[in-house]
């Protein structure tokens, strides 16, 4: 593609040219589309538990129906298909496939995801698994969930019976989904489940699911996996200004967000946490060699940069999330500002910081909610998620123009769909989902995707 295509482009945006062979993509999430949570044995997760918390989750919303995939699923095949994707990104339900760790594994759930990957196959899209994304099992949360070690070994096993299942049809895989989400979300501030709020004593549970990563690495290499990797959601720390404090604030910000997770898959070694009065983590022998095994790729989610200030007296952390100032927002208001250049940004200095460690990246989730109405007519002309996402693929190549090997783009999401504690109060999709009936209404920006994705591919 170069700057002259043809592709529609909202006003003013201009796309730098991407290299051969560039894959485009678009994803969901199982707990977020599937619905049908007491269907054929299907087992209880902890955004199962989370969601029957009062409060927890905006306006008590169940994700269920919601897409209702699990019943529909012929239907995202069919907008894939139209959409002229490479590839599909979607997760395999743990609880769908083994409703109890150490139980039976359900051959309902099984058969699920084998009929969704050989319908993608004969659209001509190729499966893009992801094992885990957020939905760990009710009863290993009650075991202690990631803070123990033996989750990990359990998610071992889940791996080894999905990989002799699945792996004639799905040959590419995504281990764990932004485990820095569950780590700090989950376990450190409570606003994701499982809900607990144990600030720097949620540090075990990152390496428990970098453990879990690279026993699944192996499972799936042994299978014949053609592509393995680990996705991770990350942003680029902005001080919010040349203070010795803020600069400080910011570098500790980075660390827990981005290098305590990516330094030990691409490194072999965690930050030097006790520098900054942070316990070490729970590692034994050989954890590092299997977690630092060479993936084919390295996975990244990039919504947003953050910015940092120094933290305000009697904070129980030492660093303040503060607005960004100038950049307008999404739906979620101050807390995601649109900044394109960040995630250009974000790439050149993850191929600093790791050079020739670094595998080819992907961007395994891009995008944007704004306001739009539940119930349409016709297509929505969501014009902000077309520069929003227009703005990111141009740093996308603006990267890979300067020499980072970035091989896809991948667009959240597909679908409208449950948005974890906000329930179904924000919208990311290509295609608008009315939530009382699971219509399907593609968007403006469906169209504007297919349409770059065509001239990409002319």
């Amino acid at each position: 593609m170069t700057k002259e295509s043809a592709v529609p482009q909202h006003p003013s945006v201009d796309l730098s040219p991407f290299p051969p062979g560039f894959r485009w993509s678009a994803a969901t999430a199982a707990f977020q589309v599937e619905g049908s949570r007491a269907a054929d044995g299907r087992g209880r997760s902890i955004w199962d538990d989370f969601v029957a918390t009062p409060g927890a989750v905006r306006d008590g919303a169940t994700a269920d129906p919601g897409p209702d995939s699990y019943r529909r699923h012929h239907e995202d095949v069919a907008l894939l298909a139209g959409l002229g994707v490479d590839r599909y990104r979607f997760s395999i339900s743990w609880v769908r496939v083994q409703p109890e760790p150490d139980g039976p594994v359900s051959q309902a759930g099984l058969d699920y995801y084998r009929r969704l990957a050989d319908d993608l196959l004969e659209a001509g899209v190729t499966p893009f698994a992801t094992l885990y994304h957020w939905d760990l099992p009710s009863v290993l949360e009650e075991r202690g969930g990631w803070l123990d070690r033996d989750t990990a070994l359990r998610f071992g096993e889940y791996a080894e019976i999905v990989a002799e299942a699945l792996g004639g049809s799905i040959r590419h895989w995504y281990t764990l989904n932004e485990p820095v989400s569950t780590s700090l979300q989950g376990y450190a501030v409570g606003t994701l489940a499982p809900g607990k709020q144990l600030l720097f004593g949620a540090l075990p549970t990152v390496h428990h699911q970098l453990l879990a990563h690279g026993l699944a690495l192996r499972t799936l290499r042994a299978s014949g996996a053609e592509e393995v990797g680990i996705v991770n959601n990350h942003t680029l720390a902005l001080p919010a200004g040349e203070t010795d404090a803020d600069l400080a604030a910011a570098a500790v910000y980075d660390l827990l967000h981005n290098r305590v997770f990516a330094d030990p898959v691409l490194t072999g070694a965690y930050p030097d946490l006790e520098a900054y009065g942070i316990p070490p983590m729970p590692v034994e022998d050989g954890d590092l060699e299997l977690i630092s095994a060479p993936g084919d790729f390295y996975g990244i989610n990039f919504y947003n940069p953050t910015t940092i200030a120094a933290a305000p007296e009697g904070s129980p952390v030492p660093f303040e999330i503060v607005p960004t100032p100038g950049a307008p927002v999404t739906g979620f208001g101050s807390e995601w500002p649109i900044v394109p250049a960040a995630l250009t940004g974000l790439l050149l200095d993850f191929r600093e910081r790791y050079g020739d460690r670094l595998p080819p990246l992907v961007i395994g989730e891009n995008g944007a909610s704004f306001p739009e109405p539940d119930h349409v007519d016709g297509p929505v002309p969501d014009a902000d998620r077309i520069s929003y996402l227009a703005g990111h693929i141009d740093a996308v190549g603006a990267a890979a123009a300067a020499g980072v090997d970035v091989r896809e783009y991948t667009v959240w999401s597909l679908l409208d769909n449950f948005e974890w504690a906000d329930g179904w109060s924000q919208r990311f999709g290509l295609v608008h989902v009315d939530f009382d009936t699971s219509a399907r209404t593609p968007k403006a920006s469906f169209d504007w995707y297919r349409a770059l994705i065509a001239e990409a591919h002319a």
